[in-house]
């Protein structure tokens, strides 16, 4: 076993098979993919290239689900923090085999490789597809996944120990399917802002929960609009406010709600948008969205939106919304031939109204 030679890699640390036992030696191999590797493989590159130089800061991208679209600046010292923090909840160190198949010009995929050169793991890169995890035959200890590559990757989670699932809202038809399947899976809670991960939760098994609990050295309270709050020194030198409405069970653990920004108050009650659509996907298949638009009396109304692929029969709409309360029941509902969505399967709320005005002219 080789020396640790720089504290921005654990010289265990293994890709695609081949180990390195100098930067020099990976960096090297870095340059020959950026000359003659694949899309994935020269990102990759190009990371680790700027990830080994003298700047103290890597850019990254955010997807845009809840604004525009930003590229943010990140100390790799806070990086290598939200490394060390992920290994030591989900008890992955040195010799982890894990699988990278998420975008890597996202925090979400740069994050795998940081864990993976900090913790020592034994990393194998393969291209962002649906199908990543079933067109190998590999066994992994830990893998990262969205709601979407899980949706196809069912038949080959027999071959995973761990998931972690994020950067999308993950169904509870899909999560109920999850109950079938013995890998361990978690649904995170996290941003760009945090490094990925600040908290997860079990979706299945007997520690199944709706309850987020922190990263270790990360703890949480609320603002008075009942946002959380995340307290975390190695990821921010301030408290981090979230526009998050939480309920929170502890100071290191909540029940996430919804976002504040999409709140709508109809006549001088709030909802919450994201509750009363989980509501609804008990009895109708996704995607949808609840949104407003102006009323004359109420201010705003409730409308729902679905997909017109997915509608289904208007007897299972007008089923699903009795199971509402009177005050949560959309006045109206449109479909959609498409609703707007991020890179990551987030609905882009703040375009709704815009693509249904377009639309109906």
């Amino acid at each position: 076993m080789h020396q640790r030679i720089d504290p921005l890699w654990h010289s265990d640390f293994k890709l695609n098979g081949l180990s390195f036992s100098t930067v020099s030696e990976l960096l090297d191999f870095a340059q020959d993919l950026i000359d003659q590797g694949e899309a994935h493989e020269i990102l990759m590159a190009q990371f680790f290239i700027k990830w080994f130089d003298q700047t103290p800061d890597v850019l990254v991208k955010t997807s845009g689900s809840t604004g525009q679209p930003k590229v943010m600046t990140l100390a790799k010292e806070r990086m290598i923090f939200s490394a060390r923090t992920t290994g030591a909840y989900f008890q992955t160190g040195a010799g982890t085999r894990a699988l990278l198949c998420l975008p890597v010009h996202y925090i979400a995929g740069q994050m795998m490789l940081v864990r993976a050169l900090i913790l020592g793991w034994d990393l194998h890169v393969v291209a962002p597809s649906r199908d990543a995890l079933k067109e190998y035959d590999n066994r992994y200890d830990f893998v990262a996944l969205v709601p979407y590559q899980v949706h196809f990757a069912l038949s080959a989670l027999k071959r995973v120990k761990k998931i972690i699932i994020g950067g999308g809202v993950l169904s509870q038809e899909l999560e109920l399917t999850l109950q079938n399947y013995q890998v361990e899976a978690y649904a995170t809670y996290g941003m760009t802002e945090t490094i990925t991960h600040v908290a997860a939760r079990r979706i299945n098994g007997s520690k199944r929960s709706q309850t987020y609990h922190a990263m270790p050295e990360i703890h949480f309270e609320q603002d008075d609009r009942d946002c959380l709050v995340i307290h975390a020194p190695g990821l921010s030198t301030g408290p981090i406010i979230t526009n998050d409405v939480v309920r929170l069970e502890s100071a290191t653990a909540f029940t996430y709600l919804g976002r504040a920004d999409f709140i709508i108050n109809s006549g001088g009650i709030k909802h919450q948008p994201e509750v009363i659509e989980q509501k609804l996907l008990k009895h109708l298949k996704g995607p949808l969205v609840v949104a407003s638009e102006p009323h004359p009396t109420l201010g705003e109304q409730l409308i729902l939106i679905l997909e017109s692929d997915s509608y289904g029969q208007p007897a299972e709409v007008e089923a699903a919304l009795a199971s509402l309360t009177p005050l949560e029941r959309p006045k109206k509902f449109y479909t959609l031939r498409q609703l707007p969505l991020t890179e990551t399967g987030k609905v882009k709320r703040a375009q709704i109204n815009e693509v249904l005005k377009t639309q109906r002219k």
